[in-house]
């Protein structure tokens, strides 16, 4: 080789090297831009500044995980800090693959800029502040697996280019404000496997192209608006184990393709307007072990392939329209725990084989027609059943196996004979109402005489209506003659021997007579519930008010104590006014006749509504917090702006009931005590076991304080969703301190959003400040209402990141007199 040619080479490998070299200059000089960029993005979101400000070890910092060169990877903060705004230059971060801000109270929109993350797999920001709508720089997310927004105030449509991103397994978009319809390219996913669009203001038809997600597991579309038939297509989901499509406006028939979905545990239809036959090819889905058709419009026959369904614990077919008779295979469903039925058109008798289901805990069948005898079998079951059987044609005697269930309702049939020995002692006359043609040693029915005495039982038939109707006319003499009362005008009489008259009606005219018709002087059909010590009817007026009416029943009204209440009852609630206490409309206190009219409230107790399964997830959240907020301000009305102060000493879910928009309104005063500030108010103990101040056991001195316990305890009852005792017996040991919030709460609701467990947050805190084991430490009613009142919101950690240890010795100050109103 020549020496020109020689050096040549070595000169171009000098430059060569050199180029490379600095090629390799750049390059790190870029790298240390970038990581540069990284490290100012992270000091400048000011989400790390508790921590430090020293930039060279922001791969130490919490929720920081960066690659070997350096460069952040992962940004987890969920549950850890409160990062307010969105501060972080997303554009800053070029490796990022994991982002999760979830629970971290973020506020404002979803910025742009997110769109820069091109390698991100993982995005997180569920159980926030976050609004506007989804930026459509996120189809720019390609690589995208999970994508979870859950739980913020997002509005506007699903954008259909968001289905572009085709690595989707997880897409979670539930508790937002998301509208418009499902976009038929959400087919294109086809790696996704769980869909989760439930509880927005989605409208229109489920398109058909779901059919082409093969691989999905969960789909939960329920709570929404949404409208059409349950496309076939939803058959070709052969993987999917929970469907959800509840609470939409659903309407045509259940798709018998359906039956399809052989690997389904879950199935969810209730609350839309399907009709038509449940699909025989339902037998098919031998998985299930969940199935709620509740609250449509199917009709036909229970198929009797639902015998199949061998792993069933739950099924919920009531308020339909369903007819025929209960299918005997439905004996074979031997794991079933809760079965629904009620609310329907069944006919023909209980087939016995329902005796096999050993796991049953919950049997409704009320509101249909079925007949024959009450089996045996069903006592066989369990005492601890809950069994309601009210309202349908059963005849014959009442089985002695039913005297040990706990829980039964027989109410409205056409049972007669003896009711068997002891049945008293685990249920009340109301379980029993409606059959006229029962006897026994309980309330409301007449003792069972041997046939030789048929006479006395004629004497006694003749003699008891023949006696009232003597007394009714007296009465309705007296009434009639006091006609014109001025509508303002509390118009009160008393006779000289005690008794008092105070009926009247809208217009202001006295109206015992219509009060008679109403009710058919009293007859049973309209007797809606048994008291502590009276009967409550309802009847409607000829001006078209529905009332409700407290009657005193004979036997009572002659007993000086229930006397003494119903007049006392009287007495509180004609002195106080307030929106949030029942109104009482007339009282009639005669020795023939004694009842209160009051106002009617259509969904009865919040006992009984938190005790069905249905009507108590209608109470959410919200009408949870505001029943709590009523109830409070009605209690401290009556303790703070009342002279005298009234302790109503009997504070319960019973006694709180709920018009027809579930608001709250306290009840049941007969126990009710005026304080005397001159007298040590020492009384006997009155009041419901589990809700009464453990003070009163020893002292039995009256407080305010004694009600700000009960209500406490109603509080924690209504967050439950069942009475707190074992709950209250368990927070003296140390196993509480490892018991969050969360897992208290009632499990038949959805979690409470981010906004709402601020509210369930302060409930809690007070509830624990109520239910404190000394008087002193409780706050007062007044404090409570005042909390409830003021704007400001306390600063809440995560409910599922809450412990009862920590509520139960939370320090939050409480508005109002400040000895004793420290939490």
């Amino acid at each position: 080789m020549a020496p020109s040619v020689s050096v040549s080479i070595s000169i171009a490998l000098l430059f060569c090297g050199m180029y490379l070299n600095s090629i390799v200059e750049l390059v790190e000089a870029s790298e240390l831009s970038s990581l540069e960029l990284e490290a100012e993005a992270l000091l400048e979101s000011g989400w790390w500044s508790a921590h430090t400000n020293n930039t060279s070890t922001r791969c130490e910092w919490p929720g920081i995980t960066c690659n070997a060169s350096g460069s952040v990877t992962t940004i987890n903060l969920a549950n850890r800090l409160y990062v307010d705004k969105f501060n972080l230059n997303l554009s800053s971060f070029p490796n990022l693959v994991y982002l999760d801000l979830h629970m971290t109270r973020l506020k404002g929109s979803i910025p742009v800029e997110i769109g820069t993350l091109s390698k991100l797999t993982h995005l997180d920001l569920s159980t926030n502040y976050l609004t506007g709508e989804l930026p459509l720089s996120l189809t720019n997310l390609t690589k995208l697996v999970r994508f979870d927004i859950s739980f913020n105030q997002i509005v506007g449509p699903i954008p259909s280019s968001l289905c572009l991103l085709t690595n989707l397994t997880y897409l979670v978009m539930r508790g937002n404000l998301i509208s418009g319809f499902i976009p038929s390219e959400i087919g294109m996913l086809k790696n996704l496997a769980h869909l989760y669009l439930n509880l927005n203001m989605l409208t229109g038809p489920i398109p058909s192209t779901l059919g082409n997600l093969t691989n999905l597991n969960s789909l939960f579309l329920y709570s929404n608006q949404i409208n059409g038939f349950i496309p076939s297509e939803i058959g070709n989901l052969k993987n999917l184990k929970f469907l959800s499509l509840n609470n939409n406006n659903l309407s045509g028939q259940i798709p018998s393709a359906i039956g399809h979905l052989t690997n389904l545990q879950g199935l969810d239809l209730s609350q839309n307007q399907i009709n038509g036959f449940i699909p025989p090819k339902i037998g098919n889905m031998k998985n299930l072990s969940m199935l709620y058709l509740r609250k449509n419009n199917l009709n036909g026959q229970i198929p009797s392939t639902i015998g199949h369904l061998t792993n069933l614990e739950y099924l919920s077919l009531g308020e339909n329209q369903i007819n025929g008779s209960i299918p005997i295979e439905i004996g074979d469903l031997m794991s079933l725990r809760y079965l629904f039925l009620d609310y329907n058109n069944l006919i023909g008798h209980i087939p016995t084989q329902i005796g096999n289901l050993h796991s049953l805990e919950t049997l409704n069948l009320s509101h249909n027609f079925i007949s024959g005898e009450v089996p045996d079998e069903l006592g066989v079951i369990g005492d601890q059943i809950y069994l309601d059987l009210s309202y349908n044609n059963f005849t014959g005697n009442i089985p002695d196996t039913y005297t040990s269930i706990h829980n039964v309702n027989l109410s409205y049939n056409s049972l007669k004979g003896p009711i068997p020995r002891y049945f008293d002692q685990n249920h009340t006359f109301y379980t029993l109402i409606g059959n006229k043609d029962l006897c026994g040693d309980i309330m409301g029915f007449p003792p069972c005489l041997l046939a030789s005495n048929k006479s006395i039982v004629t004497k006694v038939k003749i003699f008891v209506p023949i006696t009232i109707s003597l007394g009714f006319l007296v009465l309705g003499g007296f009434l009639l003659s006091q006609r014109m009362v001025k509508k303002t005008q509390f118009d009160s009489r008393e006779a000289k021997n005690g008794n008092l008259f105070s009926i009247w009606n809208y217009d202001g005219h006295i109206a015992y007579e219509d009060i008679i018709e109403a009710t058919e002087d009293f007859d049973i059909k309209h007797c809606i519930g048994i008291g502590g010590y009276g009967s409550v009817y309802k009847a409607e007026l000829p001006c078209g008010k529905v009332v409700a009416l407290k009657k005193l029943h004979r036997m009572e009204a002659e007993n000086p104590t229930f006397d003494m209440s119903f007049r006392n009852e009287v007495k509180v609630l004609t002195e106080i006014r307030h929106q949030n206490i029942i109104k009482l409309h007339g009282f009639c206190l005669h020795n023939r006749s004694m009842f209160l009219v009051y106002k009617y409230m259509e969904r009865g107790s919040l006992f009984c509504v938190l005790s069905n399964g249905v009507e108590a997830m209608e109470l959410d959240w919200s009408k949870r917090v505001n029943i709590i907020k009523g109830t409070a301000h009605a209690i401290s009305y009556m303790h703070h702006e009342c002279i005298p102060t009234i302790v109503h000493r009997d504070i319960t879910s019973n006694n709180i009931l709920l018009n027809s928009k579930l608001e709250a309104f306290v009840s049941d005063f007969g126990t009710a005590k005026l304080l005397d500030p001159d007298s040590s108010n020492q009384t006997l103990v009155a009041g419901t076991y589990g809700y009464v101040a453990p003070e009163l056991a020893y002292t039995m001195k009256v407080t305010e304080k004694c009600d700000v316990y009960s209500f406490g305890v109603v509080a924690l009852e209504i967050l439950m969703g069942r009475h707190p005792m074992e709950l209250l017996t368990s927070l003296s040991s140390s196993s509480s301190q490892n018991m969050m919030l969360h897992a208290i709460l009632d499990q038949r609701l959805p979690p409470p959003n981010h906004l709402i467990s601020q509210d369930i947050f302060l409930v809690a805190t007070i509830a624990f400040a109520c239910l404190q084991t000394n008087p002193k430490s409780r706050p007062t009613m007044k404090s409570v209402s005042q909390e409830f009142l003021s704007r400001k919101k306390p600063i809440a950690k995560p409910l599922h990141a809450l412990s009862l240890w920590q509520l139960k010795n939370q320090k939050m100050y409480m508005v109002g007199s400040r000895d004793e109103t420290q939490l």
